[in-house]
């Protein structure tokens, strides 16, 4: 048996004179969270909506565990596919009845739906609500019914189209946090659409980059934000630390790059001569006060000052001018005993292996 649920293959979709999809291939494997982010309009709707046989594609197939699905009859599959929206879209009905309905339709026995029903309301924390109206809950409330009815069918797949982005905060994590409690228990395979990358973080066991329509990196999440495979990707995951330079030598894998008046030691595959991009998450800077205790055994040491900085409550978001600008995050506790403010001398440091090198033309 694949080892992917469901596949696409050159898959194309086509609106007038626009393409909206152009993927050569897509698995989604079993059991796993797969996480599609990506800019307003870069197709991740129109993804998700083919993929959940809501939508049919101008061109490729599809394949359900190893099978390629004939467009003429989906609906056993679509059978074995849930969707939750980013609108709940709940019936003027009661909780319970709208947790139901899915059972109902497939004619479950009357007993075994109510064993079922209860189970998913506890699950999600909204038994108190189940003879509510569905038209009288909260954001939150809605949504928590509406992945219910989802897992209630005991889907194969689980597709979720940014279900949580109109939520205010607290609601979301809290949502977040039982959501991924139950598909760790249930291992039920989902794919998931979203703009937010801490979301993407958060569930995602992979993650896929979805830009103008094209699928521009796939890999492990950490992967996917730790290495990005481009500076339009890097910049798009929250890479905040993103440095031209060009490579002046090369020995058994280290690189030595030229940036403005510094250079720059980094691991990497790229020749003499290069153009290239250094991407750096500003959790791996590590600021220190100037002097003996400066020394670490990480290969970059580079002397600035603080240009700027900005409390984020807990942590402190640093900008050090040290030859190029360097963004690091600090926690408040920390920078208070430093003693750091804006024109204070530091020492940004970082390991080679922390730097992710792009080769780019620019």
């Amino acid at each position: 048996m694949t080892d992917f649920v469901l596949e696409a293959h050159d898959l194309l979709v086509e609106k007038g004179d626009k393409v909206l999809l152009d993927i050569a291939h897509l698995g989604v494997l079993r059991s796993e969270v797969l996480v599609v982010i990506g800019p307003n309009g870069a197709g991740k709707s129109t993804l998700l909506s083919v993929l959940g046989l809501l939508e049919k594609p101008t061109g490729g197939w599809l394949a359900f565990n190893g099978e390629r699905l004939d467009s003429a009859d989906l609906l056993p599959y679509r059978r074995r596919m849930a969707v939750v929206f980013q609108e709940p879209l709940l019936l003027d009905t009661t909780v319970r009845e709208n947790v139901s309905l899915g059972l109902k339709l497939r004619h479950f026995p009357h007993d075994r739906i109510e064993e079922k029903v209860r189970l998913w309301l506890d699950k999600f924390n909204i038994s108190h609500l189940a003879g509510r109206s569905g038209r009288t809950l909260s954001g939150g409330e809605a949504q928590r019914t509406s992945l219910a009815r989802a897992m209630v069918l005991d889907p194969e797949v689980l597709f979720l189209d940014e279900p949580f982005s109109s939520l205010d905060q607290p609601t979301k994590e809290s949502l977040l946090s039982d959501l991924k409690r139950i598909l760790l228990d249930k291992r039920t395979t989902v794919v998931m659409v979203t703009q937010d990358r801490e979301e993407a973080r958060f569930f995602g066991d992979r993650v896929g980059v979805l830009l103008g329509g094209k699928l521009r990196q796939l890999d492990r999440t950490d992967v996917v934000f730790r290495s990005p495979a481009s500076e339009d990707i890097a910049g798009f995951v929250g890479v905040e630390n993103l440095i031209h330079g060009i490579v002046r030598s090369v020995e058994q894998g280290l690189l030595k790059i030229v940036v403005g008046d510094v250079v720059v030691e980094a691991v990497g595959s790229q020749g003499p001569g290069k153009k290239v991009l250094l991407t750096l998450r500003p959790e791996d800077i590590m600021l220190s006060k100037p002097g003996p205790s400066a020394g670490t055994s990480m290969r970059n040491h580079f002397r600035g000052i603080i240009s700027e900085i900005s409390d984020r409550g807990a942590l402190w978001r640093i900008t050090v001018d040290c030859g190029f600008p360097a963004l690091a995050f600090i926690t408040r506790q920390s920078g208070i005993e430093m003693g750091l403010s804006p024109g204070t001398d530091v020492v940004a440091s970082f390991k080679a292996t922390s730097v992710h090198v792009i080769e780019s033309g620019g």
